[in-house]
């Protein structure tokens, strides 16, 4: 590994690690991660400042998956595309702007896999669909989209390093969504549409 990829690989962290959703809440003077499940990501966003800039948060950590493997690709090819997407969903994770907290990185995750792989992204999204739209758990859905990536690796035929590199990427999902595993074991995790008592 050569310095310019080590320097890619931190703007790469870098760039996940800008914080879309808790600086869409400060440009409206909230803390999002004060509300709600406190977390940073479109869904959290969505429900404490509403739809609009739910999606806008989804978009921008999105991109931020597709830009930072853009950016690694053009530098070192596939290898440092898969390093630099691995760098970019750590970012968003444990942000270094957050003091080491962030996301569940699943649409981060999203971008990543689009640019990879456009039909995985594709497919892990609509299971995504499915699996919200049938329990209105957006947790399931997330969990079942992570687990996805990789089936649909070995569905469509893409390279071995890509399926091993969604099984990573199925492993942190699962594991950033601990709290919500927890809360669903519990029966507490909150449903689309369901209101929080005050």
């Amino acid at each position: 590994m050569t310095f310019y990829w080590v320097l890619v690989l931190l703007g790469c962290y870098l760039v996940g690690s800008i914080p879309v959703g808790y600086l869409a809440g400060k440009a409206r003077g909230v803390d999002v991660r004060r509300h709600g499940s406190g977390n940073i990501g479109m869904t959290n966003v969505a429900r404490v400042l509403g739809t609009l800039p739910g999606l806008l948060v989804l978009a921008g950590d999105v991109l931020k998956g597709v830009g930072a493997v853009w950016l690694a690709r053009s530098f070192g090819g596939t290898p440092l595309a898969l390093l630099g997407g691995l760098a970019v969903i750590a970012g968003h994770n444990w942000s270094v702007f957050l003091g080491g907290r962030g996301g569940r990185g699943v649409a981060t995750s999203a971008g990543v896999l689009l640019a990879l792989s456009p039909w995985v992204a594709l497919s892990s999204v609509a299971v995504w669909v499915v699996g919200v739209l049938t329990t209105r758990y957006v947790s399931v859905g997330s969990i079942l989209a992570g687990i996805s990536a990789p089936l649909f690796m070995l569905l469509y035929r893409q390279p071995a390093a890509y399926f091993f590199f969604a099984l990573a990427i199925a492993a942190l999902v699962v594991y950033q969504h601990r709290p919500n595993i927890r809360r669903l074991r519990q029966g507490v995790e909150f449903k689309i549409g369901q209101r929080r008592e005050t």
